[in-house]
């Protein structure tokens, strides 16, 4: 059910997702390196393969929070009636 009060109060969790998606990066380059070093190219791929993942996440994450905020209706746009129970 609408209240009325969504678009004023609505937060993202972009920021979340962009502080998550460094936190990926860093992750996924140290365990690329580190089973390239040791000799393990299978989870070296893997690791390397969600590195790409992380970085496709991070392009779009910076790209949607770049956009800025999008259109939301103003204070003149009445809030939707509640549906009514069935009897």
């Amino acid at each position: 059910m609408r209240t009325g009060s969504e678009p004023v109060t609505a937060r993202s969790a972009l920021r979340a997702r962009l502080w998550l998606c460094a936190w990926g990066v860093v992750w996924t380059v140290f365990g690329t390196v580190a089973f390239v070093l040791i000799g393990h190219p299978g989870w070296a791929a893997a690791c390397a393969a969600l590195w790409l993942v992380v970085m496709i996440d991070l392009t779009l994450v910076l790209r949607h929070i770049r956009q800025g905020p999008h259109y939301q209706p103003g204070h003149d746009v009445p809030p939707y009636r509640p549906p009514d129970d069935p009897p």
